[in-house]
C-alpha cells in the first residue's frame, strides 16, 4: 500500500498486479504482492532512493522495493509492458513501456492477469480472469500458442494451477500444451525441477500428475518412467492412488513414489543407479537427491521391519529422513487396500523404548582401536562398524564388554 500510495503522489500509475489479485478474489492471503506501475525503473529508484531498490531486471522494467523494515519484506515493482519477440522460449528480447490493458495481454493465464486498486479497492480485468476465476478455468491469455512459445515453462504452471486450485484446464490451452510439449526441452531443467517441486509439495500432487499424463508432460519431464517395457497401466494406478493418499508436504517422498518403479532397471551392484540418475539429470540437490535414494532402498527394507536384526532396525528408525519413509509406506499401504502393520509395528516398538535406546553413544572409537595399535585402513572402519552392531543388538552394553570384544577380534585377526 505504501508503494502505491507514494507512486500515485508522484504522479504515476500504481496497481496491484498477477497473482495477489488472484489470491485476494480467491480469499487468500497472498504469499507476496507485486505492484504494476507506469513509472520508470529510474523513477521507482529515485522515488524510494537507493538504499532501498534493488535492479533486479532493470532491462524488463523490474526493480524490487525493499520494506522499511526487515519484517515488511519486499515487493516487486514493474513497469507496465509490452513484450517484444521471445527467441529463447523464456525472455522477450525487448521490451516496451506501455499502459495497463497492453501490459495485461501479454502475461500467462486470465486468473493472473487482473490488477487492482488497493486504494479504491476495485478490481481492473481486461481479460476475463474474474469471469474464469469464478468458473474454475485456467486459460491462456489471447492465443495459448502464442503465450506457450513465448515462454515454454508456462505449459508446467498451466498443470500447476490446475491442479493447485482444483480448476479446469481450457480446452483450447490444454490442446495448445499438447501441441507444443516436446518445445519443452528448450526449458532449463533447473525451472522444470522448480515447477516440480512445487505440484509434488501440494496436496493437489495426484491431480498434477494426471494433468502430466493427459497433456503428455510427462514423457517430456520424466522419459524414464515412461518405458514401454514397464507396466504403465499399473504403474500409473498404483503410482497416482500412493500421490493421493500421501500426507507429507514434502516434494521428496512424492518424487520417490514415482520414480520408485525404476529400481528394476537397476543392475545388481547399484539397484539404486537409476533413481540417483534421474535425481542428478533433473540438478536436484545432494541433499534432495540422498533423500529420494534414501526413502526409494528403505522401503523394503521396512516392509520386512519386525525380522530385521537390531542393528539394522535401530539406524533405520533413527534415520533423518524416517517419518517421511513412515509417510510413503502408509501412502502405499492405502493404495493397495491394506493395513500398513510396519509403520505400526515401528511406532509400537519406537513408544517402548526409553532414553536413547535407538541410538547410544557409540561404546568405543577410532582412539581405542589406536591403542590397540591396529592400523588405520579398511580395518579400522570394519571393527567399528562390528561392535557397533553388537551394541545395537544389545549384545555388547558397556564399554568394558565392548573393549574386551575389541582386543579379542584384534588378537584374533578377525573381524568376526
Amino acid at each position: 500500500m505504501e508503494i502505491v500510495v507514494r507512486l500515485r503522489k508522484e504522479g504515476f500509475d500504481a496497481l496491484w498486479a498477477g497473482g495477489c489479485v488472484r489470491d485476494l478474489l480467491l480469499g487468500k492471503t497472498p504469499k507476496d504482492y507485486d505492484v504494476a506501475s507506469t513509472a520508470t525503473p529510474e523513477d521507482v529508484i529515485r522515488v524510494f532512493g537507493s538504499r532501498r531498490t534493488v535492479a533486479v531486471g532493470a532491462s524488463f522494467g523490474v526493480v524490487m522495493v525493499l520494506g522499511a523494515a526487515k519484517s515488511a519484506g519486499q515487493v516487486e515493482v514493474a513497469t507496465f509492458r509490452s513484450d517484444g519477440e521471445y527467441l529463447d522460449g523464456r525472455r522477450p528480447s525487448s521490451v516496451r513501456f506501455c499502459r495497463p490493458e497492453e501490459d495485461a495481454r501479454r502475461r500467462d493465464f486470465t486468473i493472473n492477469g487482473m490488477f487492482f486498486d488497493p486504494i479504491d479497492e476495485t478490481v481492473i480485468d481486461y481479460v476475463g480472469g474474474r469471469e474464469d476465476l469464478a468458473a474454475g478455468i485456467v486459460r491462456a491469455i489471447g492465443d495459448p500458442l502464442a503465450r506457450f512459445t513465448e515462454d515454454k515453462l508456462r505449459m508446467l504452471r498451466a498443470v500447476r494451477f490446475t491442479a493447485t486450485y482444483g480448476f479446469a484446464l481450457d480446452s483450447a490451452t490444454s490442446n495448445a500444451v499438447v501441441t507444443l510439449r516436446r518445445e519443452l526441452i528448450q526449458v532449463s531443467v533447473e525451472r522444470i525441477a522448480q515447477e516440480l517441486r512445487r505440484m509434488l509439495s501440494h496436496a493437489s500432487r495426484s491431480r498434477a500428475f494426471r494433468l502430466l499424463q493427459q497433456t503428455q508432460l510427462l514423457p517430456e519431464i520424466l522419459p524414464e518412467i515412461c518405458h514401454e517395457t514397464f507396466d504403465s497401466a499399473w504403474d500409473d494406478a498404483l503410482r497416482l492412488a500412493s500421490l493421493e493418499n500421501l500426507t507429507s508436504t514434502q516434494f521428496e517422498p512424492a518424487f520417490a513414489l514415482i520414480v520408485r518403479s525404476q529400481l528394476r532397471t537397476g543392475n545388481e551392484r547399484k539397484p539404486l543407479a537409476a533413481i540417483e540418475s534421474i535425481c542428478r539429470r533433473l540438478k536436484f540437490s545432494n541433499e534432495e537427491t540422498e533423500c529420494v535414494c534414501w526413502l526409494v532402498s528403505s522401503l523394503p527394507i521396512l516392509a520386512d521391519i519386525g525380522n530385521q536384526p537390531l542393528h539394522v532396525r535401530k539406524p533405520l528408525l533413527a534415520a533423518p529422513h524416517f517419518e517421511l519413509l513412515l509417510q510413503m509406506s502408509e501412502a502405499i499401504a492405502a493404495a493397495e487396500s491394506r493395513d500398513a502393520s510396519e509403520v505400526t509395528f515401528c511406532r509400537d516398538y519406537i513408544a517402548s523404548l526409553k532414553g536413547d535406546e535407538l541410538c547410544p553413544p557409540s561404546l568405543v572409537d577410532g582412539q581405542d582401536l589406536i591403542a590397540l595399535n591396529v592400523p588405520q585402513g579398511p580395518a579400522f572402519r570394519t571393527l567399528l562398524t562390528t561392535i557397533r552392531n553388537e551394541q545395537l543388538d544389545e549384545i555388547l552394553t558397556t564399554r568394558s564388554e565392548a573393549l574386551e570384544r575389541l582386543r579379542e577380534l584384534v588378537n584374533a585377526g578377525t573381524v568376526g
